[in-house]
């Protein structure tokens, strides 16, 4: 008769460890993909993250934007170039891209938690000079324009939030001592951000269940897997193509010193926290053994 509450009451026990293991500590959330556009899977984000902070976690959002930079671009009637997977970004567009990541995104994302009882607060990479950046050119040696790599991160704004009960949500622009804005990768500046608060969980939402050892196989998903056995996938093979740059910002992340990387699928409702407060979890875990330097 009361099969499905007590179910219910077997996973809430089962996230007992979890919950007493992480409280207090952080966790950096790469938000993208589909669960940025679908309505149903962004409020799940949402009370995903809310549910951390009610558990006493300290949730940090680090969001991307391409597509709506794109197609804000688009409706300027301005071409968007790629090299490589890199936007192409002369002075014209990295204003835009500021526009759009640190105002209708990142309000929208703190009006989404503030309606569910979170306060939340949006800022990016320039106030308070949180991610000092730099020109970036890629490994052809091609000036992409206003496209940066982060040099370093001031805490002091993240902190400042955190320890005033905020949830941060951040829009990865960056500036440099010249206060030229840059448009920054956001797995790159969530890996930087993680790196420096010294994060117990970095995660990234995608659009595939992991990290895959067949990339057409999603039964072929690698539940946990450290630093060295990554390298060595890449090295043979079996990682390859677009899962390569984003397991490098996890072996990244890790170099930095977060404590273990999360690649989800969020197509997922609530993957965040099946990820996290499950003895199996749903994606792919990364941990620091085996990584020198």
């Amino acid at each position: 008769m009361y099969e499905k509450e007590q179910a219910k009451a077997e996973i809430l026990i089962e996230a007992i460890p979890y919950i007493r293991k992480f409280a207090g500590e952080t966790v950096v959330i790469k938000y993208g993909g589909s669960a940025m556009v679908d309505e149903r899977l962004k409020k799940a984000v949402i009370k995903d993250v809310a549910m951390l902070k009610y558990l006493g976690l300290n949730p940090i959002i680090v969001h991307g934007g391409g597509k709506e930079i794109t197609a804000t671009l688009d409706k300027m009637g301005k071409e968007t170039v790629f090299v490589d997977g890199l936007r192409v970004t002369d002075a014209e567009t990295a204003g835009v891209a500021e526009m759009v990541l640190s105002g209708s995104i990142g309000k929208s994302l703190v009006e989404n938690l503030e309606s569910v009882g979170i306060r939340a607060c949006g800022i990016n990479g320039k106030d308070g000079h949180t991610l000092m950046a730099k020109k970036k050119v890629d490994e052809k040696g091609r000036d992409l324009g206003f496209v940066g790599e982060i040099e370093c991160v001031d805490k002091t704004l993240i902190n400042t939030l955190i320890n005033a009960d905020f949830v941060p949500v951040i829009s990865p622009v960056g500036v440099d001592s010249f206060s030229q804005t840059y448009n920054v990768n956001a797995d790159y500046a969530a890996s930087a951000i993680a790196g420096a608060l010294n994060a117990q969980k970095l995660v990234f939402m995608t659009d595939v269940e992991g990290i895959l050892r067949d990339k057409d196989d999603p039964k072929s998903i690698i539940r946990r897997m450290n630093a060295r056995e990554a390298l060595e996938l890449i090295e043979d093979g079996t990682i390859k193509g677009g899962m390569i740059p984003k397991v490098e910002c996890c072996l990244d992340a890790i170099r930095k010193g977060v404590k273990s990387v999360h690649v989800l699928d969020g197509r997922l409702p609530h993957s965040i926290l099946l990820e996290i407060f499950t003895a199996e979890g749903i994606g792919t875990m990364l941990t620091p053994e085996g990584l020198n330097g």
